[in-house]
C-alpha cells in the first residue's frame, strides 16, 4: 500500500460511512447514528492531520474531503429536518447559504479563472457551530437530554453565522471580481 494515499483512504470510508448513518437517523436509532457520527466526524481530523504532517496531499484528497465534509453534515442535517429535529427554516438558511457559495465560485470561475478558495474564519466558525448542533441534538436523542437552552441557543448562533457568512463572502468575493475586472480592462486598453 501506498501511505501518501491513506488520506483518501480514510476520507472515502468517511463517504461510505454516510449509508449506515442515514440508515440509523432515518429509523431514528439516534445512538448508533451518534457514534457513526462521531467515528466520521474524527475519521476528518485523522485524514487532515495526516496529509498535513506528512504531506500526503493529493488533488484527490483536496476535492473529496471537503466533499465527504460537506455531505456528512447535510446528509445529517436533512434527515434530522426530515425527522422534524431542525426546523425546515435552519436547513433551508444552511442549504441556501452552500448553494449560493457553490454558485458563486462556479460564476467567478467561468468569468475570472482559477482561484485559491480559503474558507473564512467566520465560515469555520460556521461550520463549527452546525457541527455542534448536529452533536448536542443527537446527545439529546440518543443519549442523555441536554439542558432546554443549549439547542436553541445553538440555532441561533448557526443563524447569525449563516447570515454573516454569507454577507462577508459576498462582500470579500464581490470586491475580487470587481478588481479582477478592473485589471482587465486596463490591461485592454
Amino acid at each position: 500500500m501506498n501511505w501518501k494515499q491513506l488520506p483518501n483512504i480514510i476520507t472515502s470510508i468517511r463517504l461510505l460511512l454516510l449509508i449506515p448513518l442515514s440508515y440509523f437517523l432515518v429509523v431514528e436509532e439516534y445512538q448508533a447514528a451518534l457514534i457513526i457520527f462521531f467515528i466520521a466526524g474524527s475519521s476528518d481530523a485523522l485524514d487532515g492531520f495526516l496529509a498535513k504532517r506528512y504531506n500526503w496531499v493529493s488533488r484527490l484528497g483536496s476535492i473529496l474531503d471537503p466533499i465527504a465534509d460537506k455531505a456528512l453534515l447535510v446528509i445529517t442535517m436533512a434527515i434530522l429536518t426530515l425527522n422534524q429535529k431542525i426546523s425546515l427554516l435552519l436547513f433551508s438558511c444552511v442549504a441556501i447559504r452552500d448553494i449560493y457559495i457553490i454558485a458563486g465560485a462556479y460564476f467567478y470561475y467561468k468569468q475570472i479563472g482559477p482561484f485559491n478558495m480559503q474558507p473564512s474564519l467566520i465560515s469555520k466558525f460556521n461550520t463549527l457551530a452546525q457541527i455542534l448542533l448536529v452533536t448536542v441534538i443527537l446527545v439529546s436523542l440518543g443519549y442523555k437530554q441536554i439542558p432546554e437552552p443549549v439547542i436553541p441557543a445553538l440555532v441561533l448562533v448557526v443563524y447569525l453565522t449563516v447570515i454573516s457568512s454569507t454577507l462577508h463572502y459576498s462582500f470579500v468575493w464581490g470586491r475580487k471580481y470587481l478588481n479582477a475586472r478592473k485589471s482587465e480592462n486596463q490591461i485592454e486598453k
